[in-house]
């Protein structure tokens, strides 16, 4: 008692309790572990256990543990070795995989090691395994990583399910080796148990697997991207947008898709038919860094001047096909240097333009000797000086059409009937001519398409001898002609040969005209007999029973022919499409129902 009352005593009980304390610190490191790892107790029946009462004492374990630290060994190799049992189970990424390890130790008659300690919260009930990722790799002893896990498979984990004890996802020890290693994706949750054969391979098969698959599923979502399709496939898709969706849409995509869309292809047919933003200097920049430009609409571009034109005519000598409708701030210079400098012109429309002249016709008759297809309805200015030198210049033509212009006689029907003998397309829609004009046309043995509406002086012979003449016709239209009469029609049902459409609203015909049709004629699919006033019932059924071809018959407006009739006609009929007000009002509004349109509650009220 007195040496403990002394001075010395006293400073000899701080200082053992210093030290005890010291060590029992160190000891709580051993058993807690850098990254408090922790670890169940199993016994050698594989049930949960305890550390003995006689287990070495906790200084033991202190020099163990700086043998360990001096050395750079694995703590494995400093377990007692009464405390190795038989292989532990470790589960890597889902999949429970065996993994032998193997730990020399002195004196120890197993050949596997597990690490175990003792939990100290032995009244807490035992939670079941949590899916969440293991957060470390364990270290082996040759410096590979293993994904640490609960020890025991999980069929284990549900068989030992006792009170009393909570299996945490292991954390390893701190190593040279786990500290530069990455962790593959595991999860603790209760998948089914995997039986793996067993290797002496450090690495587990299920990483191995895991990472194969990753890389596998990194590849796959890189080939996912639109852009890995050949650009062959690319353009043909980008090749279904309009010139606009390219430029405003699909070329801001990225850099990639911007120069598939200055491809080379999409710029040989340009459409700017109603751009207002197109302008002279667009066309010029259009035309100086794409000058393989083919063909061109212009239609409606309100912007764009004789300037403009030029440039591009200058600059683009490969220039196949130009339209330009309703244009009517264009006038001949425009027409005159595309003649010039582009001399493979095969197409031209240039409809409704009014300060068009003979000028530019002369141009194209002098430069433009490959031209076919050329539209000039409604330039007011052109008259037959114009028309036959462009028929004199330009024998290849095989589709001409004119509409309304007032100073084109017979005179331009003589020159193109003798000078285009490959004319396959004439139209000449409300132009002052008259049938000797219209006679010229019998020698145009190619002659499919005539279009003679609203001629006003145009006899029911000169079209019975075009029909009788032109055996390849296929299309006739007479509209507006009020001297076609049923013997007229009858004519043509009979030397039609070849004849498919025929076009007679507003003619004088009655019902024998159709019953004619019915009867004589095997090819006519196409009859168009609107604001026919003396036409009836009995001449819309009559045709629509004996005529083996029609498709179609347009009534419209012949207010004769009842309603019901034609209903009866629909269904009796169902192949034929009548045409009336009522039937095309119920068809539009079916495909509008097709379409997804409904009406509103206030349009139905």
């Amino acid at each position: 008692m007195g040496h403990l009352l002394s001075k010395n005593g006293y400073g000899l009980k701080k200082k053992t309790r210093k030290q005890h304390h010291r060590t029992k610190k160190k000891r709580n490191c051993f058993l807690q572990g850098p990254c408090m790892l922790c670890f169940i107790i199993h016994s050698s029946s594989g049930g949960s256990g305890a550390l003995s009462e006689d287990s070495d004492p906790p200084e033991a374990g202190v020099n163990e543990l700086a043998i360990w630290e001096g050395q750079g060994r694995s703590l494995l190799s400093a377990v007692p070795a009464k405390l190795i049992p038989p292989p532990a189970l470790f589960r890597t990424a889902g999949v429970s995989v065996t993994v032998p390890i193997p730990v020399p130790v002195p004196g120890c008659t197993s050949d596997y090691a597990e690490m175990v300690c003792k939990r100290k919260c032995s009244e807490v009930q035992r939670c079941t395994p949590c899916n969440k990722q293991p957060r470390c790799a364990f270290s082996a002893p040759d410096g590979s990583i293993e994904n640490g896990g609960v020890g025991g498979s999980v069929g284990e984990a549900s068989s030992n399910s006792q009170p009393g004890h909570c299996h945490l996802p292991i954390c390893p020890l701190a190593s040279s080796s786990s500290s530069s290693s990455t962790v593959a994706d595991g999860c603790l949750g209760s998948a089914p148990q995997a039986d793996l054969p067993q290797s002496s391979d450090s690495s587990p098969a299920g990483l191995q697997h895991l990472d194969d698959c990753q890389a596998r599923g990194s590849d796959v979502a890189d080939h996912l991207s639109i852009n890995h399709l050949p650009s062959s496939i690319l353009l043909k898709v980008l090749s279904h947008l309009t010139v606009k969706e390219r430029c405003l849409c699909a070329s801001l995509v990225c850099k990639y898709w911007r120069d598939l869309c200055l491809d080379f292809q999409f710029w040989k047919q340009i459409d700017l038919s109603g751009l207002q933003q197109v302008n002279d200097d667009l066309l010029a920049k259009i035309a100086s860094r794409r000058q393989n430009v083919t063909e061109i609409n212009i239609s409606d571009c309100r912007g764009v001047h004789d300037h403009g034109v030029f440039s591009l005519a200058s600059q683009c000598p490969g220039l196949q096909k130009y339209t330009a409708y309703r244009c009517k701030q264009l006038g001949d210079i425009s027409l005159a240097s595309l003649a010039a400098h582009c001399p493979q012109l095969i197409k031209v429309h240039v409809g409704n333009q009014d300060r068009l002249t003979d000028r530019a016709l002369k141009k194209l008759g002098e430069c433009c000797g490959e031209l076919k297809d050329i539209h000039l309805g409604q330039c007011y200015g052109l008259s037959d000086e114009g028309m036959v030198a462009l028929a004199k210049g330009c024998p290849k033509l095989e589709k001409l059409y004119l509409q309304e212009n007032k100073l084109v006689t017979d005179q331009s029907m003589r020159a193109v009937a003798e000078h285009c003998p490959e004319l396959q397309f004439v139209g000449f829609m409300g132009c002052p001519v008259t049938s000797q004009g219209v006679i010229h046309l019998t020698a145009l043995r190619n002659l499919t398409v005539l279009d003679l509406r609203h001629i006003s002086e145009l006899n029911n012979e000169t079209v019975m001898e075009v029909v009788k003449k032109c055996r390849k016709l296929s299309s006739l239209n007479l509209c507006l002609n009020w001297s076609i009469n049923d013997r007229c029609v009858e004519i043509i049902a009979k030397e039609g040969r070849s004849l498919k459409e025929l076009y007679l609203v507003s003619c004088k015909i009655t019902d024998h005209a159709l019953i004619a049709i019915g009867q004589y004629s095997s090819t006519i699919e196409t009859v168009d007999a609107g604001w026919c006033n003396d036409i009836t019932d009995q001449g819309a059924m009559q045709i629509a029973e004996s005529s083996k071809s029609l498709r179609y018959l347009g009534l419209m407006r012949c207010d004769k022919v009842n309603e019901e009739t034609v209903e009866r006609l629909v269904v009796q009929y169902p192949h034929i499409v009548f045409s009336t007000v009522m039937q095309d009002c119920k068809r539009t509004l079916e495909r509008a129902y097709q379409m997804g349109w409904s009406p509103s509650a206030s349009n139905a009220l």
